[in-house]
């Protein structure tokens, strides 16, 4: 309880509002000119992972708006997944190549 005398969720009690997580942003966008835009804006907020997989560090209204800003450049046909990262899986994260930090690891991207 909060004193407000209703039940605190345990992912609310984490992420006070602003706060900053991984995010996963997958598209398949089937037009060139439509993936060329989308990917471009992408850019503006984090980093390509693999062709069609970025990786940010948002807040969920961030998030939000992100999603609401490529739905806007997409089209029906095409699909769009994000999916915010768990701490602890973060913690049990591998990557072949190379091992990003993601803990803490700033976006080098800025949303303006």
């Amino acid at each position: 309880m909060d004193g407000s005398s209703r039940p605190v969720r345990k992912d609310e009690d984490a992420l006070m509002p602003g706060t900053k997580e991984w995010w996963l942003v997958a598209y398949d966008v089937r037009e060139e000119k439509r993936l060329r835009r989308v990917a471009k804006h992408l850019l503006g907020y984090g980093v390509r992972v693999q062709y069609s997989l970025f990786r940010a560090r948002m807040s969920r209204r961030e998030a939000e708006r992100l999603r609401w800003e490529l739905l806007r450049l997409m089209d029906v046909e095409d699909d769009l997944l994000m999916l915010p990262i768990a701490q602890s899986s973060l913690d049990r994260l591998w990557q072949k190549n190379e091992r990003h930090e993601w803990v803490g690891e700033q976006s080098p991207c800025f949303v303006v």
